[in-house]
């Protein structure tokens, strides 16, 4: 699929990122997320905060007039870290890939950091697409999985 639009998140567009959340397995696949995708409150509260940051740069995915995830860039342990998540309905499609291609030439500060946990392939797959390359490993508690998960950190020169 080409025919992809990124645009600024905008408060509609919550309701359908947070049902995007209510898969297992894409929770699962992301690993670090919330203590509780089900709690819109929290949901909602976190969303609030990124969306009043102007420091982190949140951009909608959009693909024939559908709202399909969002993209983002933030800054994390000191490093500018760009994140990204498809309704699970849109794997497999290239659309993450094309997205982050796309976010790429908007935001161009380099080096830029990513992390996926190991298992994580599709995800691994769309970064190493986009150029990134795993420069390091790292460790942390996955609430999506009750446990301890090991992950990439994958940068971008």
């Amino acid at each position: 699929m080409s025919n992809i639009m990124l645009r600024n998140v905008i408060g509609d567009d919550l309701p359908i990122f947070f049902k995007h959340q209510q898969s297992s397995e894409a929770n699962h696949m992301a690993a670090f997320t919330s203590k509780d995708p089900s709690d819109w409150d929290s949901f909602t509260t976190h969303w609030y905060k990124i969306l009043t940051d102007k420091d982190i740069i949140k951009q909608t995915i959009i693909v024939e007039n559908k709202v399909v995830g969002h993209i983002s860039r933030f800054e994390q342990f000191g490093e500018p870290e760009v994140s990204f998540w498809i309704g699970k309905e849109y794997w497999g499609k290239e659309i993450a890939t094309n997205a982050l291609r796309e976010f790429l030439n908007y935001v161009t500060i380099r080096p830029l950091y990513a992390r996926a946990a190991k298992d994580n392939a599709g995800s691994l797959k769309v970064l190493e697409k986009c150029g990134f390359t795993i420069t390091g490993e790292d460790s942390g508690f996955s609430n999506a999985r009750g446990e301890d998960v090991e992950e990439f950190i994958l940068t971008l020169n």
